[in-house]
């Protein structure tokens, strides 16, 4: 709670709009790093660019490094390519030491990586559980761990973690994926909760279909039923996470926190 009247009247410096854009508002990153993981393709790689068009030095990070390097070299500003195993302890740790070593910070986190092993729940085998919970939630978890430190100390963070849709309605033949983005919205709130005091601000996104190199696969027909199951009657692009990412990384978020944003086109509404 403030201590006094001088602690309500302060607010977050506003950004500034284009006027040559017809009075269209910019998000501005300037001065401010961002570590997004699996973000050599995909969605992920749509965050990169986002935030790396408003300003913001970004961490591309991936298993293969020469992917994570050449992707670097496609954004504006300053990026630099990572290698990580989000389902390893050890080089999670290790990946965000080296993006403080080399951006000077990671004031905005996304944790953005994710596996898939699909199955039904009576086929699904042990390896198959463990392998989709460490790299999707505990993976998450170590890089809170790990990012938010930093972020403790300067009193300013964001932490926005992908989960997806199917972490709220559930979905067959996807038990391990489903409950490792249930958890991950669970550990965004728990995370909102217990560092909001610092300012670090934690919320996760909830796509829906978005089109990627899944759903490049599929058949038209399928497209055209899932299409159909779907109000805005299309799937969504990775742009349309991407610019809900970049809103909650600006200014313009300074309020909000512990909130999952589903961007599925009216799909589970």
């Amino acid at each position: 709670m403030p201590t006094s009247t001088a602690g309500l009247l302060r607010q977050p410096p506003v950004p500034e709009s284009d006027s040559s854009a017809g009075g269209v508002v910019r998000i501005d990153l300037s001065g401010r790093s961002a570590l997004v993981t699996g973000s050599t393709r995909g969605i992920g790689r749509s965050i990169a660019e986002t935030l790396a068009g408003c300003g913001a030095k970004v961490a591309v990070v991936g298993r293969d490094r020469t992917r994570a390097d050449d992707v670097a070299k496609q954004l504006p500003g300053t990026a630099k390519g990572f290698a990580c195993d989000v389902s390893d302890v050890a080089s999670v740790t290790k990946l965000v030491e080296e993006v403080e070593k080399e951006l000077g910070t990671v004031d905005i986190l996304v944790n953005n990586a994710g596996l898939t092993r699909d199955n039904l729940l009576m086929r699904l085998k042990d390896d198959d559980w463990n392998a989709v919970i460490d790299a999707n939630l505990r993976g998450a978890f170590v890089a809170i761990r790990a990012a938010t430190r930093g972020m403790m100390k300067r009193r300013w963070g964001r932490v926005i973690n992908i989960a997806s849709i199917v972490g709220i309605v559930g979905n067959k033949g996807q038990a391990n994926y489903a409950a490792s983005k249930a958890g991950l919205i669970g550990l965004t709130k728990s995370v909102a909760k217990e560092l909001a005091s610092r300012n670090i601000l934690a919320n996760a996104v909830a796509p829906g279909f978005i089109e990627t190199d899944m759903t490049a696969a599929m058949t038209p027909e399928a497209r055209t039923t899932l299409a159909q199951q779907i109000p805005l009657e299309r799937l969504g692009t990775p742009n349309d996470i991407a610019g809900v990412v970049g809103f909650l990384a600006s200014e313009y978020a300074t309020y909000i926190t512990g909130q999952v944003f589903v961007v599925d086109g009216g799909m589970v509404m």
